[in-house]
């Protein structure tokens, strides 16, 4: 058995709650845990203080869609501070979201400035992965609610620091899965929890592109971003010790195995999310990937993936990922007794012939979804104090999968996790 350590050494970086850990190698200094009153239902008359790190492209987009949503009157919210490492980043949003709020907003390069704020009530982190943890971690410590950009957290260790980290504290924390809010996956668990299917015995699910480009180089180089007053090289680097300077790297970190899980991390944890939670068949207990490099040579992560997970409730799911193929197949969840397509927005109940007499086949035609309704249910449980939709108990059953699926496809080897002990060892 292996304890909870990376397989990685140069992962192996949240052994301690304390933030100090990590910082003190980079000079970083850690915001002090605020004193502050134990959090409050606050009416809609309120307005939420928000703070935003990483104002890249999925952070500056988070940025844009909460001041909409104040603007809509969906929310009553101000963007208070923004932080990045980068100067070229940091300056656009700040500047973008001025422009639309009028008066200040407050910019960082240093996260913990920004955490320090007492007027801030909740945080967007919109990171790259190696950062995830930690500045959720610091963010708790420092009396703010979290949503976290998915994946959770870069491997299992540190989302298992980070949901016990949560758990002892009075914060909420969110990930950002948005398909978990569709209808059709509610509807799902509805008719698994009924037994309409029978018993659900495997599922399969996907999350496949076509990039010829090569996935996430859509991403621009800023040949003005370099070391040095437009980046903080080191901070960014973080938890994972400093590196020589590259702006591939920079850019597009999900291309590299050092700082990304690749297409498991980022595309098929958008799939898993929601089917996990609807199966119901609680922790994955064995876990096997397969990866390749067939077309996108260049990317050190792989651009073709398949897994297979058992999960403890005797159920086992295929996923398969890609980047080289566009043809995704449809969420199915097959049972003794009958099937579930879900293809749309519609959710098919088919009959095993044996049982066709039992049962008569149905399509529920479910509406969408979109991103904006998770971020409203974050700010919704951060006014009313009640369970996100998108749990970070939820966050760690897949990073489960996330972090064993990695170790398989790179070291040849199938994983099995005890849920009861919290370790895995390899087969």
């Amino acid at each position: 058995m292996s304890d909870l350590r990376p397989a990685y050494p140069r992962r192996d970086f949240l052994r301690h709650a304390g933030a100090a850990a990590v910082s003190a190698p980079l000079g970083i200094s850690i915001a002090t845990p605020l004193a502050s009153a134990a959090p409050v239902s606050r009416s809609a008359n309120e307005t939420l203080g928000v703070g935003v790190i990483g104002v890249g492209g999925m952070g500056s987009g988070h940025m844009e869609a909460l001041i909409n949503l104040h603007q809509a009157k969906k929310e009553n919210l101000r963007v208070i501070a923004l932080s990045d490492v980068c100067k070229t980043r940091l300056d656009a949003a700040q500047g973008k979201a001025q422009a639309a709020q009028g008066g200040e907003v407050h910019a960082y390069r240093d996260y913990t400035e920004l955490l320090a704020r007492k007027d801030i009530d909740a945080v967007w982190i919109a990171s790259p992965e190696h950062w995830h943890a930690q500045m959720s971690i610091d963010a708790i410590k420092a009396g703010k609610d979290v949503y976290v950009e998915k994946p959770m957290t870069l491997d299992l260790p540190q989302a298992l620091q980070l949901w016990d980290i949560a758990k002892a504290s009075d914060r909420i924390v969110e990930v950002g899965t948005q398909y978990v809010m569709e209808p059709k996956y509610l509807r799902t668990k509805e008719l698994i929890a009924s037994g309409a299917i029978g018993k659900a015995v495997s599922s399969i699910t996907g999350y496949c592109r076509n990039t010829p480009a090569g996935e996430w180089n859509y991403y621009g180089i800023d040949e003005r971003v370099k070391p040095g007053e437009m980046l903080d090289w080191a901070r960014w680097c973080g938890p994972l010790g400093e590196a020589p300077f590259d702006t591939k790297v920079f850019h597009r970190w999900r291309r590299y195995r050092k700082y990304s899980t690749g297409i498991v991390g980022d595309l098929l944890v958008h799939m898993m999310t929601p089917l996990v939670h609807a199966l119901g068949m609680g922790w994955a207990t064995r876990v096997s990937g397969i990866g390749g490099h067939y077309v996108d040579k260049d990317m050190e992560n792989h651009d073709q993936v398949n897994l297979t997970i058992q999960f403890e409730k005797e159920h086992t799911m295929v996923v398969w990922g890609a980047t080289n193929n566009a043809r995704t197949p449809a969420p199915m969840v097959r049972g003794n007794k009958g099937v579930i397509e879900l293809s749309g927005n519609n959710v098919r109940v088919t009959p095993e012939q044996p049982y066709a007499d039992e049962m008569d086949e149905t399509t529920d035609k479910m509406p969408g979804a979109t991103h904006d309704d998770l971020r409203l249910d974050f700010l919704g449980c951060v006014r009313e104090r009640r369970t996100p939709k998108s749990p970070v108990e939820l966050g760690v059953q897949i990073m489960v999968i996330v972090d064993l699926a990695a170790r398989s496809m790179w070291e040849g080897k199938t994983y099995d996790y005890d849920p009861q002990t919290r370790k895995f060892s390899a087969r």
